[in-house]
C-alpha cells in the first residue's frame, strides 16, 4: 500500500510540472522531459480527448459499470496512455473504457502515460494496446487493421510483425469487410460469430448472404452446419454434368440378359448407350472370313 501511495504523490508532483508554462514539454529533447514520458502522472479528465484513431466504437454498458464499480473501490489500476498535444492538452492512445468508467463514478483525475508521436504512430499503438488487451469485437479489429493499411499503408507482412499476429490471421480479419454490413451489425452485435462470418464469405452474392445470416440466426446454427449449408449451396450452384454413357440403361439390359446380341452374331458385342439414348454397337471380327460370316447374318 505504501509504494501505490508514493507513486500517486510522485504523480501529482509531475503533474503541477506539466502545468507550469516554464516546463511546456514538445519533444523528447525539451528539459524535464526524461522525468514525463513514460512515467505515470495523474492528468485530468478535462484535459484529455478521445483518440480519433481508437479503434473501439462500441461498449458493453454492463461491463462499464462493473469496471466503474471496480474503479470506485480499488482506483484505476492500469494506467491510460496519452500523448502531448499542447500545453496541458493529450490525447487518447489506450484505454477509453478506463477513461469512460472513472468518469461515470465522478474522479477528476487518473493516472497516465505520457509519451510524444506522430498520428501515425499513435493509430499504431492505439491499435496493439486494444488488440492485445480489450475485447475488440471481429468487426472492430478488422477495421483497424484497414486503417492501418488506408492511412499507414502497412502491408499485412508488415502489421503482422506490428500487432504480432500472423498474417493469415490479419488476412481472415480483413475478409469480414466483404460481408454485407448487416452482417457485419450482427458480428459486432453478437447474433453470430466470426466463425459463422467466415463461412458465409465464401459466398459473393449479399443477398444470399443475408439469407443464410437469417437462417443462422432463426434456427440458432452451429458454425459447422452454416458451413454445410454454404457446401450445399455452390453444390446447387454448380451445371449439371452431361449424362455419362450408360452400358447398364433399362432396355440395354434387358436385351444383353438375353444375350441376344452375343448368340445371334456369335461374338462379344460391345454396346454404349448415352444419357440421351442414343448409342453405338460395335461388332468385333477375328478375320476376313469371320467379317464375311457378320455381314451374311446383317443382310439376312
Amino acid at each position: 500500500m505504501t509504494k501505490v501511495i508514493k507513486k500517486q504523490a510522485l504523480g501529482r508532483g509531475l503533474s503541477a510540472l506539466l502545468k507550469d508554462p516554464e516546463n511546456d514539454i514538445k519533444s523528447v529533447e525539451d528539459k524535464n522531459a526524461d522525468k514525463v514520458v513514460g512515467n505515470i502522472i495523474e492528468l485530468e479528465i478535462s484535459a484529455i480527448e478521445i483518440n480519433p484513431f481508437q479503434p473501439r466504437s462500441n461498449f458493453n454498458e454492463e461491463s462499464l459499470r462493473e469496471l466503474a464499480t471496480s474503479i470506485k473501490e480499488l482506483g484505476v489500476i492500469q494506467p491510460i496512455t496519452v500523448r502531448k498535444l499542447d500545453f496541458n492538452k493529450y490525447q487518447l492512445i489506450s484505454g477509453e473504457r478506463r477513461l469512460r468508467a472513472s468518469t461515470l463514478v465522478g474522479l477528476t483525475h487518473v493516472p497516465a502515460y505520457i509519451r510524444i508521436a506522430n498520428d501515425n504512430e499513435s493509430l499504431v499503438m492505439a491499435l496493439v494496446e486494444n488488440i492485445q488487451r480489450h475485447d475488440l469485437d471481429p468487426i472492430e479489429i478488422a477495421l483497424s487493421y484497414q486503417r492501418l493499411i488506408d492511412e499507414i499503408q502497412l502491408t499485412q507482412e508488415q502489421m503482422s510483425e506490428r500487432v504480432g499476429k500472423k498474417r493469415s490471421t490479419i488476412a481472415n480479419y480483413l475478409r469480414l469487410l466483404k460481408l454485407d454490413p448487416i452482417i457485419q451489425t450482427g458480428i459486432r452485435d453478437g447474433f453470430i460469430s466470426m466463425g459463422h462470418g467466415r463461412a458465409i464469405i465464401n459466398i459473393e452474392d449479399l443477398d444470399v448472404q443475408t439469407d443464410i445470416y437469417q437462417k443462422i440466426v432463426s434456427q440458432n446454427l452451429s458454425v459447422r452446419e452454416t458451413e454445410a449449408l454454404v457446401k450445399n449451396y455452390h453444390e446447387g450452384q454448380q451445371p449439371k454434368a452431361e449424362g455419362k454413357p450408360k452400358a447398364d440403361s433399362a432396355f440395354v439390359v434387358r436385351e444383353t440378359q438375353k444375350n441376344t446380341f452375343n448368340d445371334y452374331f456369335g461374338s462379344k458385342v460391345d454396346i454404349k448407350v448415352a444419357g440421351n439414348g442414343k448409342g453405338k454397337i460395335t461388332i468385333p471380327f477375328n478375320s476376313e472370313a469371320d467379317f464375311n460370316r457378320i455381314i451374311k447374318l446383317i443382310n439376312g
